[in-house]
C-alpha cells in the first residue's frame, strides 16, 4: 500500500503545483492589466453619437492604462453584428463593447432571433451616457403643449402621425412607448436616417417628430419646429424650458438612446471593476462632459452590479413595447 501511494503521490503533487503556478500567473496578468491596447468595438458607423462618445472616453482611458486603445467600429443588424463579435472574443479584458439601447434592450424583443444573449455573453462594466429625444410638431400644428397633443389624437384616432429615424430604431421607440402610455392611436412614418425624417418634419409633410435631441433642438431653437417634450426622466441643461414627458402628465415615461461599455462573459471581476474605476475617472473630467454635452449627450455613471440590473429592466420594458405594437424583424 505504500509504494502505492507513493506512485499516486508524486503527479499528485506535480499537479497541485501546476494548479498553483497557473492560478498564481492569472492573479499576476490581471494585477499588470493592461500589458498589451484595448480594442473597444463600437456597433456603428464612424462619426455617428455611439463613436464619438467612444472615442473622447478612449482617449483619456488610453492615458489612465497606459496602454493604446483601439475603437474597431462593426456596424449593421441594427448592431446585432458588432454585439457578436465581442461577445465571441476572449474574456481577458482586451475586448470590449459598447452596448447601448438597441443591443441590450430593444433587439432582442425585436428580432426573432439573435446570435448573442444580451445578459449571459456580457459582464456590464458601466453606463457612459444617455441622449435623448425631443417630441416636436411643425408649427402649424395647433398644440401649444404635449397635453395638447395628446387630446388632438384621442380626438382624431389615426389620423395624426409621427416621423422617426427608422423602424426599430430609439425614436421609433420612443414614440411607440408614447402611444403605450397615453393610449392614442398615433400613425408611425419611418424614415431612412434621421436627416430625411426632420425634412419631412421641417417641410410639414408629417405633422409630428420623435428624434435625438442632436438634430432636433437646432430646429427648435431656431422656430423651426415646436418643441412638446424631452423623453428623458429629468429637463436637460442643453433645452431647460422643454418640459419632460412625465411632467407633462405620464410619470414614469423615460426613453432615452443610452449606452455603455461591457466585456465578454468571464472576464475576472477585477479587470473589470479597474475599467469602471478608470472610466468613471475619466467621465468626470471636465473637457470630457463638454465635448459630450456638445453631441447632446449626458453622462450616466454606473457599478457593474447597476449596469447589470438596469439592461434587465430595459429587456423588460422595450420587450412590453414591442410586443404592444406587434413589431418583429426576421
Amino acid at each position: 500500500m505504500h509504494r502505492v501511494f507513493s506512485r499516486c503521490r508524486v503527479p499528485l503533487l506535480l499537479a497541485t503545483g501546476l494548479s498553483l503556478s497557473v492560478l498564481h500567473h492569472g492573479a499576476q496578468a490581471q494585477a499588470d492589466y493592461p500589458t498589451k491596447p484595448v480594442r473597444i468595438i463600437v456597433p456603428s458607423t464612424p462619426a455617428g453619437v455611439l463613436d464619438i462618445v467612444t472615442r473622447t472616453v478612449a482617449q483619456k482611458l488610453s492615458e489612465n492604462l497606459g496602454q493604446q486603445v483601439i475603437i474597431e467600429n462593426r456596424p449593421g443588424a441594427g448592431g446585432n453584428i458588432g454585439a457578436d463579435a465581442a461577445a465571441k472574443a476572449p474574456a481577458d479584458g482586451y475586448t470590449l463593447f459598447i452596448g447601448f439601447i438597441a443591443t441590450h434592450g430593444i433587439n432582442p424583443s425585436l428580432f426573432g432571433k439573435l446570435p448573442y444573449d444580451p445578459v449571459k455573453d456580457f459582464a456590464p462594466i458601466t453606463l457612459l451616457a444617455s441622449v435623448s429625444n425631443i417630441i416636436s410638431v411643425h408649427p402649424s400644428v395647433p398644440a401649444q403643449s404635449l397635453k395638447d397633443l395628446i387630446a388632438m389624437a384621442k380626438a382624431k384616432p389615426g389620423q395624426l402621425s409621427y416621423a422617426s429615424s427608422g423602424n426599430g430604431t430609439s425614436t421609433h421607440l420612443a414614440g411607440e412607448l408614447l402611444k403605450h402610455t397615453a393610449g392614442v392611436d398615433i400613425v408611425h412614418i419611418p424614415y431612412k436616417g434621421s436627416a430625411p425624417a426632420v425634412g419631412d418634419a421641417l417641410a410639414g409633410q408629417v405633422p409630428m417628430l420623435v428624434d435625438s435631441v442632436v438634430s432636433s433642438l437646432p430646429q427648435v431653437k431656431a422656430g423651426k419646429l415646436r418643441g412638446l417634450a424631452v423623453t428623458s426622466s429629468k429637463r436637460l441643461a442643453v433645452a431647460p424650458d422643454l418640459p419632460t414627458v412625465a411632467e407633462s402628465g405620464y410619470p414614469g415615461y423615460e426613453a432615452t438612446a443610452w449606452l455603455g461599455i461591457l466585456a465578454p462573459a468571464g472576464t475576472p471581476r477585477e479587470i473589470v471593476n479597474r475599467l469602471n474605476t478608470q472610466i468613471l475617472k475619466v467621465l468626470s473630467l471636465p473637457e470630457v462632459r463638454e465635448r459630450l454635452a456638445a453631441q447632446g449627450a449626458e453622462i450616466v455613471t454606473s457599478t457593474p452590479d447597476q449596469f447589470s440590473a438596469y439592461i434587465k429592466s430595459e429587456l423588460a420594458k422595450w420587450g412590453k413595447v414591442v410586443k404592444a405594437a406587434g413589431m418583429k424583424i426576421e
